[in-house]
């Protein structure tokens, strides 16, 4: 059987073109996701941004009764949603035992359905676990916490599994670096980012002013 000989070049060609890694085919970053609910999301929110390893902080609700529910109508304390904020981890850079560390320490989870001046069921202290080791970490971690006292009072964060998240409007996203100088910003964000800093150096970001981007 005769072959043409530019054919065969070109199954040859074709053949080790498919075997050329390609320029996107770089190995992904590790996500997973991760849902917490201390308080005002805007506080939360301008926290874990800080993280380094944590991408796509998102302010929003979960928990509730209804489906695609407004700001106004969760300020009610009504439809059973708490304010969250949904973020995106790399557990290769950030483990989710750091990011309890720093949801537990940053807020009061020993003050029910109330963060300063913040009162009512959505503002609860709550993690929403994505899988069941979060769930299973989560427990313990909060078991380990009571035991040994690490609060004046016991812990009343609520463990329970995630459902749909439903993200807050625009205006309502990164609002702290947006509004630094607010007054509620200087007085309840301004503190809980001091603290992070003393709690957690080596948790941070290298530049603060990039604290929205996907590292």
């Amino acid at each position: 059987m005769t072959i043409n000989r530019h054919a065969l070049l070109a199954v040859i060609l074709s053949a080790a073109w498919c075997c050329v890694p390609s320029a996107g085919s770089a190995e992904e970053p590790k996500r997973e996701t991760a849902t917490f609910g201390g308080g005002c999301y805007w506080c939360v929110e301008a926290v874990f941004q800080r993280i380094e390893g944590v991408s796509n902080v998102r302010p929003g609700f979960m928990g509730g009764r209804i489906e695609n529910p407004t700001y106004q109508q969760v300020l009610t304390g009504r439809t059973g949603h708490v304010e969250v904020i949904q973020l995106e981890y790399n557990p290769d850079v950030v483990t989710f035992e750091t990011l309890l560390q720093v949801f537990w320490r940053t807020h009061d989870p020993t003050t029910k359905n109330r963060q300063g001046p913040d009162v009512g069921p959505q503002y609860r202290s709550v993690v929403f676990t994505h899988t069941d080791q979060q769930r299973d970490v989560a427990q313990q971690y909060k078991r380990l916490l009571n035991r040994q006292k690490a609060f004046q009072s016991p812990i009343v964060t609520s463990i329970e599994r995630a459902s749909t998240f439903y993200p807050a409007d625009a205006d309502h996203q990164d609002y702290f670096n947006r509004n630094p100088d607010k007054q509620y910003c200087q007085a309840y964000i301004v503190p809980k980012l001091k603290k992070l800093e003393e709690l957690f150096p080596d948790q941070l970001k290298a530049d603060p002013a990039n604290s929205t981007d996907a590292r």
